[in-house]
């Protein structure tokens, strides 16, 4: 094996330039010739590949975002858009691909496997969704960025004597509700793994505002119901003024903190030693359980289910 590429595919994460840095310092050491690919499986349909060096990896660690860029690419489950792709790798005698992203960009691998390219699959994305892993690259950071958020939003919302609803994302999973529920002492979270309990939560803030209690924090997963609405149910029924915030792609954005970027380098360095080594027959996907990190096969890593908030609910419910 002398080539291998790199791309990033899906929603940007704090820690994708750490793992691209990774990924090519690690095949330079090894002395492989290093491609990067631009803007993910359609910059690889298009044809959108560079050979770089190591000067290339100078001072992107603490980035956001992806120097690469990402987009998502519909066609891309297309089997003749699959060729395609296949096509270029082979035309630029590229080995093998290593992609950073979540179960979508899994997908999209497993396509290429399947055309017979050996494929490496690397966890980023801020939801934490990925269920052959404890932890994906850039939600430490997100969920950072949600909780200096929130710790804004109490000083106006206690100085108002306000209940802030606060729309955080993580549609089809709760950790980065969950987790900053959590860290900030919320007094209420609404996630799949949590739902909605009107009457309990009012009844939780109607005891607050007898208390004499200044202000209440409920986070909320994205696109589970109108905030907009409930705020106004919290205002009926509990006597608190209520306001929304939504935190969108913020999240996303800003320096990948430490434990991102140590995330990255480790996740990344073994899955290019994968290659290296020539365990990758047709594709793996690398994770992280328990501290340590591991590996599987791809089809077996994309059908793992993401499961392992279920005690960190118990823990919210038990101090709500």
């Amino acid at each position: 094996m002398q080539r291998i590429a790199v791309l990033t595919s899906g929603g940007d994460a704090p820690g994708m330039n750490a793992a691209i840095r990774t990924v090519i310092r690690t095949g330079l050491a090894y002395n492989k010739d290093m491609y990067v690919i631009y803007d993910g499986y359609r910059g690889l349909v298009e044809g959108n590949i560079k050979q770089v060096n190591k000067d290339f990896t100078q001072d992107i660690i603490n980035r956001g975002g992806t120097i690469i860029r990402s987009a998502r690419l519909k066609e891309f489950s297309d089997e003749e858009v699959q060729k395609k792709a296949a096509r270029n790798l082979r035309d630029y005698d590229i080995d093998a691909l290593v992609a950073i992203g979540g179960d979508g960009t899994y997908r999209g691998l497993a396509a290429l496997a399947k055309q017979g390219i050996k494929v490496v699959g690397i966890p980023g994305t801020i939801d934490n969704d990925v269920g052959s892993t404890d932890q994906t690259i850039g939600f430490a950071t997100a969920l950072n960025t949600i909780c200096e958020c929130v710790d804004k939003l109490k000083d106006t919302s206690s100085s108002h004597q306000r209940c802030s609803l606060v729309e955080v994302m993580g549609r089809h999973c709760g950790d980065l509700a969950l987790f900053s529920a959590l860290a900030e002492g919320a007094e209420g979270v609404i996630c799949v793994e949590h739902k909605l309990k009107e009457d309990v939560l009012f009844k939780r803030l109607r005891k607050m505002k007898t208390q004499k209690k200044d202000h209440a924090i409920i986070i909320v997963s994205e696109n589970l119901l109108d905030i907009n609405e409930l705020a106004k149910r919290v205002e009926e029924e509990t006597g608190f003024t209520a306001r929304t915030e939504v935190l969108g792609r913020l999240q996303r954005g800003g320096t990948p903190c430490a434990e991102d970027r140590i995330l990255a380098a480790r996740l990344s360095a073994h899955a290019v030693k994968l290659l290296i080594d020539g365990k990758v027959e047709t594709g793996r996907i690398v994770g992280i359980r328990n501290n340590l990190v591991v590996d599987y096969d791809i089809e077996e890593a994309i059908n793992m289910k993401h499961e392992h908030t279920h005690g960190l609910r118990d823990l919210i419910e038990l101090l709500e």
